[in-house]
């Protein structure tokens, strides 16, 4: 057990094992921000790309990168048509990644979408779209962690967590989305 890659994987399944017990009162996992970066922005995205690009409206960022040929278009159309989102950006060149361990070596899931819901003030979804992904659980797994830290902080609003398999699962899920965020104000009403 004590030699490679054994001792990696002990490390990296106990790392991911070990959670607070909020039920028995102890204190919620809480983030750890990049110190030497504020609040990420869409203000500083500026990069150079070969790849297609499509025009949106409800962006900051007033193209999409195209990195596939039918997915990332497909569901930016999607997201920027659809009307709980009052804002996204698709992720690149922005430097929004989410740390998890593999083979116990450090990696950085990068996903697709960022969306900001209408409506609800600091309601955010990360959306991933995913084909075949051998890490899919791994990286599901880190970004659900994440997301119920950064929940449990509270001082950047609430996350969501979406992983859609195809281009209809990315209009349920706004629906849902919608419709949680309609049934939340009549039964908070």
């Amino acid at each position: 057990m004590f030699l490679a890659p054994y001792y990696s994987w002990v490390v990296e399944r106990l790392v991911n094992a070990i959670a607070p017990d909020v039920s028995q009162g102890e204190e919620p996992e809480l983030p750890r921000y990049e110190a030497r970066r504020g609040p990420g922005s869409t203000s500083e995205v500026d990069f150079w790309t070969g790849r297609d690009v499509r025009e949106v409206v409800h962006s900051h960022v007033n193209f999409v990168v195209a990195d596939t040929r039918k997915w990332a278009q497909s569901a930016a159309y999607i997201i920027d048509t659809h009307p709980v989102v009052a804002a996204f950006v698709k992720n690149a060149g922005l430097g929004f990644a989410i740390p998890y361990l593999h083979n116990g070596q450090p990696h950085d899931f990068v996903p697709d979408f960022l969306i900001r819901l209408a409506g609800k003030d600091g309601h955010f979804v990360i959306l991933e779209t995913k084909g075949f992904d051998e890490r899919e659980e791994i990286k599901r797994a880190a970004t659900v962690r994440w997301v119920k830290a950064v929940n449990a902080e509270g001082s950047f609003g609430r996350w969501d967590f979406v992983l859609a398999r195809s281009i209809p699962e990315v209009r349920r899920a706004l629906d849902a989305l919608g419709n949680a965020a309609v049934d939340s104000s009549v039964s908070a009403g």
